[in-house]
């Protein structure tokens, strides 16, 4: 046998990443255009602050020239929109390290483990593949577009992990069976994320904040 060991890795990851892509295109509804993409979203003064904190930075090292952070400030005082914002340091940082995290596309785990989390946008549905492999999902920064947000999780051999800042809720749907994930209390109204899930020998995983300790 010629072939190396663990050379077979990346072909199984291919062809379970085109078997990802046909589960999220067959279930995947109509586009609506009433949504806004997550680029179109409105930007906070706290997402301002985010972005220029790493312009400020990449000039204390010599990344960015004063005349450069200055028209960076111009531009980012001026932005209304998180995709205005995100352009300013996309030459700064790696992707992975970027203040915000603007991609909306299926979170899939073939072979490996993905996560997205940081300042990040939660469409109102999120397709999630994890096979032989664990996807880990991080709301405790994010922004969601929608107080009800669903995540189409198909899990053969595989794990989702979702992290939840307080007051967010976390259910789980199967099989016509609705159960609650989240053991600490929420308010009334308060966001809900319905994990549907099509799996085999799949886990879902949901960590909470430690609870406050009751003062006397």
């Amino acid at each position: 046998m010629n072939e190396r060991a663990g050379s077979w890795l990346p072909k199984l990851q291919e062809v379970g990443e085109r078997l990802a892509e046909e589960i999220v295109s067959a279930r995947r509804p109509p586009a609506t255009s009433g949504a806004p993409q997550p680029h179109e979203l409105r930007a906070s003064d706290a997402d301002r602050e985010r972005i220029a904190q790493v312009l400020q930075d990449a000039h204390a090292d010599g990344r960015l020239t004063l005349d450069e952070l200055e028209e960076r400030l111009g531009v980012l005082y001026a932005a209304r929109t998180l995709g205005e914002l995100a352009g300013l340091t996309i030459d700064l940082l790696p992707a992975e390290e970027q203040p915000l995290n603007l991609d909306d596309r299926p979170v899939s785990a073939i072979f490996k483990k993905e996560q997205r989390g940081g300042r990040w946008v939660v469409p109102a549905e999120l397709e999630v593949t994890a096979m032989f492999g664990t996807t880990k999902l991080d709301f405790r920064d994010a922004i969601l577009q929608n107080r009800q947000i669903i995540i189409n999780a198909t899990l053969v051999f595989g794990g989702l992990e979702i992290h939840v800042p307080e007051g967010l809720e976390v259910i789980r749907v199967a099989k016509g069976k609705t159960v609650r994930l989240t053991k600490q209390p929420t308010e009334p109204g308060a966001p809900v994320v319905e994990v549907r899930t099509t799996n085999f020998a799949g886990e879902v995983k949901v960590k909470e904040p430690p609870r406050r300790k009751r003062r006397r």
